[in-house]
Parts: structure tokens; C-alpha cells; sequence
């Protein structure tokens, strides 16, 4: 019997998390959905998934604030993360690296690799170490 690995895509555009979950549950994930960084951390905090993908650009709490959130959560610490965003330029990059997301990808993305990212890290999540803040 195979694994259902769990991922959560959080996304304030109702198109992009209808895509997200269409596009993974094809692939034999299960998806739970956000539509805000709040939502989301509630989720997480509730059950965490194997996986989550983030969008920077959200209006209230964005992106770095919520993976702030989730890597100084006990919960949290350990998901894998790959932000989605549409201002990708180095400075954006290296804020969310130096918030230790795990992948960081430009919308819009290639379905081919944002697949190929969420099969990698829900397969081989990172050693459990702690993500730090600059």
C-alpha cells in the first residue's frame, strides 16, 4: 500500500489554488487549501501536512511572515516549504531563503518542476534541523 503524502497550498487567489489542487490530486496527492497566511498556519498547526506551498504576495500577512511563522513552531519547523511568487528578483529569493524555505519557484512556474519539487521533499523531507531567521 502506497503513501498519500499531504500537502497544503495556502494562496489568496482562488485560481491558483484551484490549479494547485487540481494539479496535485492528479498526481495522487492530498490537498487541503488556504485562502490567507492565518488560515493556513491553523491548518497547520491542526495537522500538519507533508508539504506546503506558499504564495509571497498576499494581502494581511504575507508569504515571509507566515513562513516566519511556521519554521518557529514546533509543529511547523520541520514541513517543507516552496514559495510561489511573481516578483522574482534575487532580493525576494534570498529573503525567503534566509527564511528557510526549501524551494522557491516564479509564477508562473513550470507544472513539470513544481511537481517534481513537491514529489522530492514530501519523499525525502530535510534532516531535522532547525530553520533560522537573519
Amino acid at each position: 500500500m502506497s503513501v498519500v503524502h499531504r500537502v497544503l497550498a495556502i494562496d489568496d487567489d482562488a485560481s491558483v489554488r484551484v490549479l494547485l489542487e487540481s494539479l496535485l490530486t492528479l498526481e495522487g496527492y492530498a490537498v487541503d487549501t488556504a485562502a490567507d497566511g492565518p488560515a493556513g498556519l491553523r491548518q497547520l498547526a491542526a495537522d500538519p501536512p507533508d508539504c506546503v506551498v506558499l504564495d509571497v504576495m498576499m494581502p494581511g500577512m504575507d508569504g515571509y511572515s507566515v513562513l516566519a511563522e511556521i519554521r518557529s513552531r514546533q509543529r511547523g519547523r520541520h514541513v517543507p516549504v516552496i514559495m510561489l511568487t511573481a516578483a522574482d528578483d534575487d532580493r525576494n529569493a534570498w529573503r525567503a531563503w534566509q527564511g528557510g524555505v526549501d524551494c522557491f519557484l516564479a509564477k508562473p512556474f513550470e507544472i513539470a518542476e513544481l511537481l517534481r519539487q513537491v514529489r522530492h521533499l514530501c519523499t525525502h523531507p530535510a534532516p531535522e534541523v532547525a530553520h533560522t531567521s537573519a
